[in-house]
């Protein structure tokens, strides 16, 4: 913002508040962690998402409005609750995950106590719940393809992982594109799992856009560059978003 309040009074600061945003190390550091997040995790979720969905579109499925259910659950789970869960699951000394493994003669394991394994721990969780919520989109988009295309693909002599590629993935084009929208723009936004996890430790590892502008305007009171932040993360999500609906939307 152009301007703040110092000392009681608004005083001007015109480009300041961006010419700070460039040299400063810490919204560089949320820049790269975020960054992370949405090369690793993203892709990984979204391929899990279509082969449960593939999986759950299949006739030989029994049971699949169960399991569908149990996939979609995660979903509407709220965020603090299941972040808090995970906290916990994850514990280095009490967590259950710890003591399974210890089961089988595996030490304990610093979820999210050790930079890497806070940034693993973050990602499986974001993976557990969405990725139940882009199966159903890609579910949904599977049902309203003709049977007819795999049909022609059979007579064809086309075996099935040709006609994955070639009839499935293509059909599936248009969720892709909304799944992968949808999932940037939530990876850019991200603040509640972090935030509940690790607060953006360890030593900062998993600090994201949306954690450090959180610090900077309701820690810090720093509200200027809190927005001077958030109008940065407009300008990289709306970036992306043309990005991605140029490679992946319809060609004329």
């Amino acid at each position: 913002m152009p301007v703040e309040v110092v000392n009681g009074s608004q005083e001007f600061v015109g480009a300041g508040n961006y010419t700070r945003a460039m040299d400063d190390p810490l919204l560089w550091t949320a820049l790269k962690n975020t960054a992370i997040i949405l090369v690793v995790q993203v892709p990984v979720m979204l391929a899990l998402a279509v082969g449960i969905a593939v999986a759950l579109n299949s006739a030989l499925l029994r049971g699949r409005a169960l399991f569908r259910l149990g996939f979609f659950l995660p979903t509407v789970t709220g965020l603090v609750a299941y972040g808090i869960i995970f906290a916990v699951l994850l514990n280095t000394q009490y967590g259950l995950v710890n003591w399974l493994l210890s089961l089988v003669g595996i030490g304990d394991v610093p979820w999210l106590t050790d930079p890497l394994w806070a940034k693993i721990s973050l990602g499986l969780a974001l993976t557990w719940h969405y990725t139940g919520y882009n199966a159903v989109i890609f579910l949904a988009r599977l049902q309203s393809l003709p049977t007819e295309l795999y049909d022609a693909a059979a007579v064809d002599g086309a075996s099935a992982r040709q006609s994955f590629r070639h009839v499935t993935l293509p059909g599936l084009r248009p969720a892709l594109l909304l799944t992968t929208v949808l999932s940037t723009i939530g990876t850019l936004q991200l603040f509640d799992e972090p935030y509940v996890l690790t607060g953006g430790g360890p030593d900062n590892a998993t600090l994201t856009i949306g954690v450090y502008l959180y610090q900077n305007a309701f820690k810090y009171f720093d509200f200027g560059y809190a927005s001077t932040v958030a109008y940065i993360l407009t300008v990289l999500i709306g970036i992306l978003g043309v990005v991605q609906f140029r490679l992946l939307g319809e060609k004329s």
